[in-house]
C-alpha cells in the first residue's frame, strides 16, 4: 500500500499522482470544509484517504506549509500586478467584465 499522500514536484506540492494541489485542499480544509465534502464536491477525483493524507501531511508540517502558501500569495499578487501595469486596458475590461458577472448573478 502507498501511504505517500502529498508530493513536491515542479516548485509546488501536489497530491501524490494527481494534478491537485496541496494548497486547494488546505484552503478548503481551512474554510471549514470536512473532508468528505472535499471529496466529493470539491475535488471527487480524489479518493477520502488522499484528502485525510494531505491534511494529516498539512498538520504534521503546518509550519512549513503555511510559510509556503504565504509565499505563493507574495508572488501571485507580484504577477498580479505586473500584468495590471503591463496592460492597464486589459486589466480594465477584465475587472468591468467581472463586476457585470457579478451584478448579473445577484
Amino acid at each position: 500500500m502507498n501511504n505517500q499522500y502529498v508530493e513536491f514536484k515542479e516548485g509546488g506540492y501536489r497530491i501524490a499522482g494527481t494534478r491537485v494541489s496541496l494548497d486547494s485542499i488546505v484552503l478548503a480544509f481551512l474554510e471549514g470544509l470536512s473532508p468528505e465534502t472535499i471529496a466529493t464536491e470539491c475535488f471527487p477525483v480524489l479518493m477520502l484517504e488522499q484528502v485525510y493524507g494531505a491534511i494529516t501531511f498539512y498538520l504534521a508540517n503546518r509550519q512549513e506549509i503555511d510559510a509556503y502558501l504565504q509565499k505563493s500569495d507574495k508572488e501571485f499578487e507580484s504577477l498580479r500586478t505586473s500584468f495590471r501595469k503591463a496592460d492597464p486596458t486589459f486589466s480594465r475590461k477584465l475587472k468591468s467584465s467581472k463586476r457585470k458577472l457579478q451584478t448579473s448573478k445577484s
